[in-house]
């Protein structure tokens, strides 16, 4: 079979990139006045709060080509941007997706990663509204910057945990870590032995979790509709021990989170040990969930209580506490951001 026909880069030139890797796609919000194909978007806020969160993935650092398909490299790429506006409280409307890239990347390579951040658009009813293409030394560097809306009322910021309020996660931590450990082993084996086939078999979702991560776009509706407004709210990125110091630090308070009360799937379990790993470690420092972490007052619980999307898995507690968790003996430890460190 012949090989199949690629198309240099350099063949469209900047401008020619853009309008074919961007042709298909279609604004769907009516915020977006204009989009791709001026000098500049113009969207309308109409009365709202603007909310805006920006990303940079960079390969080698955030993503490995080796074991991530293009695909999925772009529909992550726009979703852990999501993840930030809703985690405001707020709704995305629209995004921008800047990228540079070497040599190697061919037009077909560049429409499959056009391809997931299409999807993506499609799936949260996002409009994609512009961004730029360049060359890159160093492979490929994707850059995402996400622009959503809120009533002011409606905004949820870090700051605003309070003494008592309770520390609630949404689905389950770990998996995302667990799937990236099963990814590198597979790499290790296969540069080592390139003919042994890779053992994904009943890993789907942990590898789905680390490759193609959603939004929790659902929650924001089902607080509208219970009338229940977080305290706080962050996603879950860097790991669960990382954030929740984020939001103790910006709100001047303490926590106590319960190992017990720690949602960790089966699947996530038992990978863990077959990794030597301690569940509870990798749920607390494993990083890229995209969960929402978020704190609510304890007249709420009865609102989340029968729902299965959430755990209460803690207490606010007076900054001079500390933030601890609590084991299932009962023991105390300081809890530490272990999480992912971006300059390491």
């Amino acid at each position: 079979m012949e090989p199949k026909q690629t198309t240099p880069v350099s063949q469209l030139g900047e401008f020619g990139l853009i309008e074919h890797l961007t042709k298909n796609f279609q604004h769907v919000n009516a915020s977006t006045l204009k989009g791709i194909g001026d000098d500049a978007a113009v969207l309308d806020s109409e009365g709202k709060k603007t909310v805006v969160s920006t990303d940079l993935l960079i390969e080698g650092i955030h993503f490995d080509l080796m074991y991530t398909p293009l695909k999925h490299l772009g529909y992550k790429s726009v979703v852990v941007n999501l993840s930030d506006i809703y985690s405001m409280n707020a709704e995305p409307k629209q995004i921008t997706v800047s990228i540079a890239i070497s040599s190697r990347f061919t037009v077909e390579a560049l429409d499959e990663l056009y391809a997931g951040i299409e999807l993506a658009c499609k799936n949260y009813k996002v409009d994609l509204v512009g961004g730029d293409t360049t060359s890159s030394l160093s492979g490929l560097i994707i850059s995402v910057t996400a622009i959503g809306v809120a009533n002011a009322e409606d905004l949820v910021y870090r700051n605003g945990a309070k003494e008592g309020d309770l520390v609630c996660v949404t689905g389950d931590l770990g998996a995302a870590y667990l799937g990236l450990q099963i990814l590198e082993r597979e790499k290790r084996i296969y540069l080592e032995h390139p003919e042994v086939q890779p053992e994904l078999e009943n890993s789907d979702y942990l590898i789905g979790k680390q490759l193609k991560p959603e939004a929790r776009k659902e929650v924001l509706k089902f607080f509208k509709d219970m009338n229940l407004k977080p305290t706080s709210m962050m996603d879950l990125s860097d790991g669960l021990s990382s954030d929740i110091l984020h939001i103790c630090k910006q709100s001047g308070v303490g926590c106590e989170l319960f190992e017990a009360q720690i949602p960790v799937s089966e699947d996530a379990y038992h990978m863990a040990l077959k990794f030597n790993l301690d569940p509870i470690t990798c749920a607390l420092n494993g990083g890229e969930d995209y969960e929402l972490l978020f704190t609510i007052e304890p007249e709420d619980e009865t609102k989340i209580a029968d729902e299965d999307t959430f755990s209460i898995i803690g207490i606010i507690t007076k900054k001079e506490t500390g933030c601890v968790l609590v084991t299932r003996s009962n023991n105390r430890h300081v809890l530490k951001a272990q999480g992912w460190n971006h300059f390491e």
